[in-house]
């Protein structure tokens, strides 16, 4: 047992715009069951006591809890309403976190994160020394500059800009990003900026320390057509006879 309590805030509090569909996404179907209910069974099955904070479309609430009545999903969560940006949807649901905890902040449309993900980063949580855990993968793609430039005839173009990146310096964050919750709380008492744009960033700008750890090149982000279908796709490998899942 380790020495906090351990809380997952799940952020579904999108519109889902871009997937096109009739009902945001994290309430699209993943082979049998809703996004969002397979992002929440997995924390689940990997710390069995954590606490769920769902954030949620104030309009969408109720379809939730109705969703989770008829179909048997019994996971106690705490639901809370969404706010006009990802930053204060997360400060809502911090002012329902107490202080002596770790924070677990996951995006509900990443449901392919592994269970052993989840498991290692709470137990470098739980060691001295560390305030906050980012994952992230490094980037596989090569990396271009481009300014954008406007034509005389309203067409617009890309331009090479000549600046050039090393690539092996550059990762992408994921989630679930962790801290702990009197940091990341003190945290979200700043000021809305945009230039935040993850947890990490807005930590960042109160002075906590952040730490690194290897993410999972499946724990993507649904967020169109595309990246729905290639969920269907792995969670269909996963399942194959003799796949070994």
């Amino acid at each position: 047992m380790g020495r906090y309590n351990k809380i997952l805030i799940v952020m579904a509090a999108g519109s889902g715009s871009r997937m096109g569909a009739s009902i945001p996404k994290q309430f699209l179907d993943l082979d049998g069951k809703p996004i969002l209910r397979r992002t929440i069974e997995t924390f689940v099955s990997a710390v069995p006591d954590i606490r769920v904070v769902t954030v949620l479309p104030k309009e969408h609430i109720g379809f939730w809890k109705e969703y989770c009545l008829s179909n048997d999903f019994n996971c106690p969560q705490l639901l809370v309403a969404g706010g006009i940006t990802r930053f204060h949807s997360v400060r809502n649901a911090l002012e329902r976190v107490p202080d002596d905890a770790i924070v677990a902040i996951h995006d509900g449309v990443r449901p392919l994160i592994s269970t052993g993900l989840i498991k290692t980063m709470f137990d470098r949580m739980e060691q001295a020394g560390i305030r906050a855990l980012i994952p992230v993968v490094p980037s596989v793609d090569t990396l271009k500059v481009l300014d954008r430039r406007t034509l005389s005839s309203g067409e617009e173009v890309l331009e090479d800009s000549g600046e050039e990146v090393d690539r092996s310096r550059i990762f992408g964050a994921q989630t679930p990003q962790m801290f702990l919750s009197r940091d990341i709380k003190e945290a979200y008492s700043q000021a809305f900026d945009t230039s935040f744009t993850d947890d990490a960033s807005v930590a960042r700008k109160k002075g906590i320390s952040l730490s690194y750890c290897a993410g999972e090149r499946y724990n993507f982000k649904i967020t169109s057509p595309e990246d729905l279908a290639l969920a269907r796709m792995v969670i269909s490998s996963w399942t194959r006879p003799g796949s070994g899942s």
